[in-house]
């Protein structure tokens, strides 16, 4: 389950931060995680829970934004929604291109307790 090692690394920059910015805690924590990410959100949830006890994660609200994935084709230049990585363009049918959306996986922000 590498949702547990996700978690772990966003423990570890929200501790960096909490102490850099001398706060507490951290109040809320928003995510922007793509659908195309590779990450189970069910285990992600599971992770999270076990991940952040004891930590200054444990009691800060959280929001995850899905982002949807996104391709534009390169032969004809169409956008379109994928729910999987290789999908052809719903135009011209050609399987050759590329990611617009979808693979995020980053901290947006922060809010700490002072």
């Amino acid at each position: 389950m590498h949702e547990l090692s996700i978690v772990m690394s966003i423990v570890d920059l929200a501790e960096e931060q909490v102490k850099k910015h001398q706060a507490r805690e951290v109040d809320r924590i928003e995510l922007d995680i793509g659908t195309l990410a590779g990450i189970e959100f069910d285990a992600l949830d599971f992770a999270w829970d076990a991940g952040v006890k004891h930590s200054v994660l444990a009691s800060a609200e959280r929001q995850i934004n899905r982002i949807e994935g996104k391709m534009r084709c390169m032969k004809c230049g169409r956008e379109f929604t994928v729910t999987e990585p290789f999908q052809p363009c719903p135009d011209c049918n050609d399987y050759l291109n590329e990611f617009i959306q979808g693979k995020e996986l980053r901290v947006k922000s922060l809010t700490m307790k002072f």
